[in-house]
């Protein structure tokens, strides 16, 4: 069997260099859960710091401040969301036996060991290009919190970075 030619498609990359000085901005923003598992969209307040931000061009870093939540990338549908939720329910199902829930081994009174596993699988942070002031986030992508231990309130840190 002969190997297959893998190709690039041709890009033009961008390479134009941008004079300027690099800048920080962070804030952190306060979200409010109503439920064990929750899938919360905070796009809307991502873009809208992205845009009052002194940054044209760099990236955003978006991160959770907490161990039993997430942070992810993914489309806002209800019955996507829905999946999503019981995707999470399969993988790491709760009421289940976790040495981190049994007093012999622990001594965290919540019961939340489902909530750490789900968290370290979606992961604390994620970061989003910006280019020109706004997100670069493909037709469909939304940034999500992902609460697993709620309801609750809780912070994310929101950092941008760049010219």
């Amino acid at each position: 069997m002969k190997n297959a030619a893998v190709t690039v498609a041709e890009a033009k990359p961008n390479i134009e260099a941008k004079e300027g000085t690099y800048k920080v901005a962070s804030a952190t923003l306060a979200i409010t859960t109503k439920e064990r598992v929750e899938l919360k969209t905070i796009t809307e307040q991502i873009a809208d710091f992205v845009s009052r931000a002194p940054v044209s061009d760099g990236v955003v870093q978006i991160s959770s401040l907490h161990t039993t939540a997430g942070i992810m990338l993914n489309e806002i549908q209800d019955a996507l969301l829905a999946d999503i939720k019981d995707l999470f329910g399969k993988v790491v199902p709760h009421g289940v036996y976790y040495k981190h829930n049994d007093p012999l081994f622990s001594d965290c009174d919540r019961q939340n060991a489902d909530a750490h596993l789900r968290a370290i699988i979606v992961g604390p942070s994620l970061s989003i290009p910006i280019e020109n002031g706004k997100l670069k986030l493909g037709t469909w992508q939304q940034v999500l919190f992902t609460e697993f231990d709620g309801p609750n309130n809780r912070k994310v840190h929101v950092q941008v970075m760049g010219i």
